[in-house]
């Protein structure tokens, strides 16, 4: 089995984590809607995934809407003392299945009144504001009123921490101002790297930062490179693309996510992975040459 603490500790609040944890949007149903396709195995992730040494979760109440964290709550509670659960509010799902941005103070605060509740917890232990912006990238505008919101909700022992996802830096910036940061959860992978300076100076504040789309998301990107790497190295492209992240910076958190439990264990096992100075050169290249590649 793989030893997660091989890939590192960082901090996520007052909380030390393994930086390899797991994330549970995967589990509901195709599009994150609706039930999953198979809920003992689905169960059955969740539980492996703590047994495996996993010790913090992403998950969102928008996820089915309700599903994933009922999973998590029929799965794993009462929870273990040294889990983290991160949660995130800022959106509702439609009938239709669509993403609805739901932004106001009202809206925030039933969110996190869901999750309180399909969680079966009495405070959430991060809640990270999911601006909207041009959905899976983010956009300028103010963000003050929803934070301020949500650290309100802080204040009143709902929310141990507070997070950012799909921000800018200067959002970053105007959140610092209302309450501290945890960590900022942002696309960014071996192609995506808009965000290479806003990793670094979090990492100079001690906050960590979790990349979603690790490889490419909906669109998983392709590349030559990469496919090469992980067959020289008898790895997946994913494993790859993970270890790839833990090298790039220490303050990277990862929630690889999958619904599959052989997944599961190979996005662990990504921890275990040496990348040798020659590989990480071939694959910067990769970030270099990113309108090649499909997903960029």
């Amino acid at each position: 089995m793989t030893n997660l603490t091989k890939s590192g500790i960082f901090s996520l609040g007052d909380r030390k984590v393994t930086r390899i944890g797991y994330g549970a949007m995967q589990l509901a149903g195709p599009g994150v809607f609706g039930p999953p396709k198979d809920r003992d195995t689905a169960l059955a992730v969740l539980r492996e995934a703590l047994a495996s040494g996993v010790d913090h979760i992403d998950t969102s109440d928008f996820y089915g809407p309700h599903v994933t964290n009922q999973l998590i709550r029929e799965a794993l509670h009462p929870y273990a003392q040294n889990l983290v659960i991160v949660t995130k509010v800022g959106a509702t799902r439609g009938a239709d299945a669509s993403w609805n941005a739901a932004q106001s103070p009202a809206e925030l605060t039933r969110a996190v009144h869901d999750n309180l509740r399909n969680l079966g917890l009495d405070v959430l232990d991060v809640v990270n504001l999911r601006v909207m912006g041009a959905i899976h990238e983010p956009s300028e505008g103010s963000i003050e009123e929803q934070f301020t919101a949500l650290a309100e909700l802080k204040r009143q022992g709902l929310i141990r921490h507070l997070g950012l996802s799909n921000v800018t830096a200067t959002q970053v910036l105007q959140a610092q101002r209302i309450a501290d940061v945890v960590c900022v959860q942002n696309h960014y992978n071996l192609v995506h790297r808009d965000d290479d300076d806003l990793v670094d100076e979090l990492g100079q504040q001690g906050i960590a930062y979790v990349p979603f789309f690790p490889l490419g998301g909906f669109t998983p990107l392709q590349s030559e490179v990469l496919s090469s790497v992980a067959q020289r190295l008898d790895a997946t492209p994913m494993q790859v693309a993970l270890a790839w992240l833990l090298t790039h910076a220490p303050n990277i958190l990862l929630i690889p996510g999958t619904s599959s439990l052989k997944h599961l264990q190979e996005n662990l096992a990504a921890g275990d992975l040496v990348l040798a100075e020659d590989v990480l050169a071939e694959l910067e290249a990769i970030g270099q040459k990113r309108g090649e590649y499909a997903g960029s």
